[in-house]
Order: C-alpha cells, then structure tokens, then sequence
C-alpha cells in the first residue's frame, strides 16, 4: 500500500526539503493551501486536499481538512479489520504522515491587533489533524516542529522506517503544544484573573547551568501570551545563566524599575545590599556600592540607564555574576567583555509586566495579583513633620523594602540603602540588624537617616531602639492595633513618623 502523507504548514522552515525527501521515499504528497502552492511551485508532485474530500475549501479556508476522508484515513487502526474494512468501504485512504504547524497564535496575541483579528489565528484545522495523528501514533507519524524533520528523515534513511519511540515521542511533542496553545487561547478569551482551571502557556527558552544548587536540573521557560523583562533579555558576554542568576536578575530589574531618575541596585541571594539613587548612573552605581561593598561581592547589579565608559571602569574593579542595563555604550562593552565570564545583559523592557505571582507547593500553586501598589497615602501621624529629604529617602525606603524578605526593615541615607535587615522571624532583630549594618557604613550616629518597614510595628521597641542612634524619621503601613504605642514613643523621642496604609510581605 502506498504511503501518504498530509502537509500543512504556516512556518516553511525546512518543508521543501523534507518534502522532497518525501518525495524520494515514494510517499504521496497531500496539501492545502499555500503549502500546497509552495510545494508546487518548487516542482513537487502534490495532491490538492480537495480532490481527497471532494469538497473545496470554504469560508476563507476555515474549512478544509475537516472531513472523513481525512480523519478517517489519520484514525483508523491499520491491524483492526473493521476499521479497515469500513474506510475501503467509503474509498478512503490511509494517510501515514501528518505534518503541521500552527497559526501564530502566541506571537500575535502579544502584538497591537484588534480582538477580531486575533480570533483569525486562532487554528482550528491543524491542532484537529495533530491530535488525531498523536492518538494513532503506532500507526502514523506526526510532526508539529520542524526541529523533528531531521529526527524523522535519519530513521527512515536508516531502518526505512519511523521507531516507535520516535512516533510516541513526537505524539507526546503534539499534546504538549496543543495543551498550551488551548491554554493562550483560553486566556485570551476568559480574562478571568481566577479560573477555574488554571492553564498556563509557557515555552522553553533555554536549560540552565543548574538549579539553585549545582545537584538540581533546571530550565527556563517565557511566557506565550505575555511580554516581560526577562522574557526581553540580550546576553552580550560571559558564561550561561543559572536559576539563581535568572531569579536575582528579575528581583535587580524590578527595583531600578521603581524609580524614574538614575537608580542602582545590587542584589544578593535574592536580597538588595546596595540600592541608591543619583543625578548620573555613575554615582548611583557608587552609592550602591558603598551601601555594602562586602555583599556586593559576587552579587549582581542592575542599573536603569545606559552604563557609559567611566560607569563600566567602575563596575570592572570587583567581581560580579551580572550586569544588566538598558544599554551599554561601546566602549563599556569593549571593557566590560575582558571579564569574559561576566554576564553582561541588556533589556529594553523598563518596568515589571507580570499581572500575577505563583508560588507552588506540594500538590497545588499558589496564585496572587502582583504587589503594583506603593504607597495609598503619605499620613503624617506624629507632632514632627518630615522634611522633604526625609520624605525621598522614606519614599525610596519603601521602594527597597517592597523587594526584602519579611520581617523587613531598611535604613536610608541621602539616597542610599544604608542598612537592611531581612527574613527575621521578628521586627526587633531586623530592625537591629539593619541599623546595626547602617553604623557600620556610616558611622554610630545616624541622624538625619530614615527606617522604613514593610508592615507595622506591633511594639514600640523598634521605635526606642531606632532612637538611641539618631534616627529621626520613620516610615511604616500602620494598622496595627497598638499603633498609639508607637506614635507616642516617637513623640517622647522626637522623631517624625509617616503611615502608608501599604503593606508590603515577601515571604
């Protein structure tokens, strides 16, 4: 019995050949469309998909393969006699290669097209075909990449024939894409922050040095229907990105992101040791760097301008895992390159995009809204009013502890994270860590600083504790139900202390 095969692709990539090889196989060539027209215009002998249904395609090629004489010759099971008998009893086919690749649908939701036009790349005919063609597996070869043409025309070269590993791989290949295809298309439709289902669409980019340790495999995958930062990323030097280098990169980028002038963040394990703002990318970079020149070691850093030569003889004096910016001049690339395994990133993609956050635990996922929201309201609650200095550094303060692990408490100074205390299990101990670090940067009096924390006190320790060195202004959400405790001690102590109504956990 002669073999056929069923073409019908929208990416060419590679068909003409492995069409041609086909071809020379003896296979029988069925097509549709402009593959079809492609085919035939490059000299292959190729069978109309109409003359297999006996039916023209209709309403704008929405209908084309939908037909018996299609699925029936891609279903019907070649050892099952009744199957057999009833498609010669209609005068259909087997077909023995199905060979497809979609609409663009997860490259044209993310562009500017209206609704209505997206809904045309939406695929029916071809996800149809690529799932009955993966249900008879044993029986047919089905091919949704053009990755796998090579794979496909190895073995035949070889064995004369397709393994049966291969066909279920490759069926498997056909469930995995069709899953997330249907998953983008569902949210696109949907928009429902909350599901019922929760179908995500993600893609494989590339597999990673490791995961957080060097024993764990890791991979990472972009989204399909949504842009992003990290999904916006160039490398132009050093070695291949880890899980940890992804994970720290994106908490950098969503800080610098947080702020309109010249911003710089150093990030380690996960938290910021370093975050400044200045008039110039040059001297914030310094001032991060000075907030904890310790930490920054090995650390990564992020920076929300173009890093210029001066900025990148700077960032060359120690070691660091990473430097992503918006930009670089040439001539700090040139110096940035002689580290040759310094990863050096470009992203064009200013602000954070991520609408939610997941989290996963065993056996379920956590999904939440994304922490957009800063500050509700700048509530002065204490006799003292901040000055405006205060109030950039409390503004900056909350910026920082937005991305610190809870308990969190961050001390600012002139436009520097001088000191930040991190993943405590109460606020008292980040509150003395963080001002203990801040002392050691900027001296034991810290007048004229600013702490901020993510959530309320529930105690005035913090408060008395922060006044024996100096501190003057304090920045929290408030809420709590002894907030009265913590506004009288900053009263007695002199300090000036601001509600946000924001909470701001990391957990």
């Amino acid at each position: 019995m002669k073999k056929r095969a069923l073409i019908s692709v929208f990416d060419k990539t590679g068909i003409l050949e492995f069409a041609q090889f086909l071809d020379q196989k003896g296979v029988e060539i069925i097509s549709t469309g402009g593959t079809y027209k492609y085919l035939k215009e490059n000299g292959l002998s190729v069978i109309d998909v109409s003359e297999v249904t006996n039916f023209k395609e209709m309403l704008d090629g929405r209908v084309k393969t939908l037909h018996p004489n299609i699925h029936g010759g891609i279903l019907a099971i070649r050892d099952n006699k009744e199957h057999m008998d009833t498609i010669a009893r209609e005068g259909i086919e087997t077909i023995d290669y199905v060979v497809v690749n979609l609409y663009p649908f997860f490259r044209e939701v993310q562009t500017d097209k209206t609704f209505d036009e997206k809904i045309e790349f939406i695929d029916i005919g071809g996800p149809t075909m690529l799932r009955s063609a993966a249900k008879s597996f044993k029986d047919v070869t089905v091919i949704c990449e053009t990755e796998d043409y090579s794979v496909v025309m190895e073995e035949m070269e070889k064995d004369g024939k397709v393994s049966y590993e291969t066909k279920k791989r490759l069926a498997g290949k056909v469930f995995n894409l069709t899953s997330a295809y249907d998953a983008a298309i569902s949210a696109f439709l949907l928009e429902e922050d909350y599901p019922k289902y929760l179908n995500v669409s993600y893609e494989k980019k590339f597999d990673l040095r490791y995961g957080e340790n060097p024993h764990q495999s890791s991979a990472y995958y972009v989204s399909t229907t949504e842009n992003g930062s990290m999904k916006d990323i160039e490398q132009l030097n050093g070695k291949e990105l880890s899980f940890n280098n992804i994970r720290d990169m994106d908490i950098a980028w969503k800080v610098v992101g947080e702020f309109d002038g010249p911003a710089a963040c150093a990030i380690k394990h996960s938290t910021p040791c370093g975050v400044a703002v200045a008039d110039d990318i040059f001297t914030a970079y310094k001032k991060a760097h000075d907030c904890d020149p310790v930490s920054i070691f090995g650390g990564i850093v992020a920076l929300n301008r173009e890093v210029n030569k001066e900025t990148a003889e700077e960032l060359k004096k120690i070691f660091l895992e990473i430097v992503i910016a918006p930009s670089f001049t040439d001539e700090a690339l040139e110096i940035l390159k002689t580290k040759k395994n310094l990863r050096v990133i470009e992203c064009k993609t200013p602000k954070p995009q991520d609408k939610f956050d997941y989290v996963k635990v065993d056996g379920g996922i956590l999904v939440q809204g994304t922490n957009s929201k800063m500050i509700d309201e700048m509530n002065v609650v204490t006799e003292k009013k901040p000055t405006e200095k205060e109030k950039a550094d409390m503004e900056l303060g909350m910026k920082v502890v937005k991305y610190v692990k809870s308990n969190a408490i961050v001390v600012v100074k002139d436009g520097m994270a001088v000191g930040v205390g991190t993943g405590q299990t109460n606020r008292i101990w980040s509150t003395e860590h963080a001002l203990q670090h801040a002392q050691e940067k900027v001296g034991k009096d810290l007048t004229g600083a600013v702490l901020a924390s993510d959530a309320f006190f529930p105690f005035r320790d913090c408060v008395d504790t922060a006044a024996k060195i100096g501190i003057k202004a304090i920045v929290q959400p408030g809420g709590s139900m002894r907030d009265k405790e913590s506004i009288e001690a900053c009263n007695e102590h002199g300090i000036t202390m601001v509600f946000t109504g924001i909470r701001h956990f990391k957990h």
